[in-house]
């Protein structure tokens, strides 16, 4: 490749991630907590309409809840001139439970948003730990982890009490 072209390219990288104020871990962990946040507040609602477990239900009102909260938080916690997602649930979770109801739709709420939801969320939030650059941002994760780490924990008690292998 010649010359040029790397450095033309090098300097089109350069000024979008000057556009952008966030270091890339940070905008990562944004664009990860957010969605997390946003699946647990609509699955949480399916699992207000298709679970028929009270069980289950507490559980889903609880993520709700914890969630809503969260992402206010995060939104508090980004830069002014960060946007803060929203309304950026993973579609591929919630259209694979949208047609289940009763012991179906609890066993899969329980593993994709209960278990794995939470697995991927605590990655996120121990990478935002280790590798961010905004301290507000840090000091978000490291609160939220111990909420997530918890709701991971009780998506484990559920899923044992229910059957579920995650």
């Amino acid at each position: 490749m010649p010359v040029a072209t790397v450095h033309a390219q090098e300097s089109q990288a350069a000024s979008t991630t000057e556009a952008n104020p966030l270091p890339a871990p940070d905008r990562d962990f944004v664009q990860a907590a957010s969605m997390s946040s946003s699946t647990e507040i609509d699955a949480a609602k399916l699992a207000q309409k298709n679970s028929k477990d009270k069980d289950v239900k507490s559980f889903a009102h609880h993520m709700l809840l914890d969630h809503t909260k969260m992402t206010v938080e995060l939104k508090a916690a980004a830069p002014h001139d960060v946007k803060v997602p929203k309304d950026n649930s993973d579609t591929s979770v919630l259209d694979s439970l949208r047609p289940l109801k009763g012991k179906e739709f609890d066993d899969a709420y329980i593993d994709k948003v209960g278990l794995q939801g939470h697995e991927q969320a605590i990655a996120a939030f121990k990478k935002e730990i280790s590798d961010g650059k905004n301290a507000d941002l840090k000091k978000l994760a490291q609160k939220g982890l111990s909420i997530i780490e918890e709701h991971y924990r009780m998506a484990q008690s559920l899923a044992k009490k229910k059957g579920v292998s995650g």
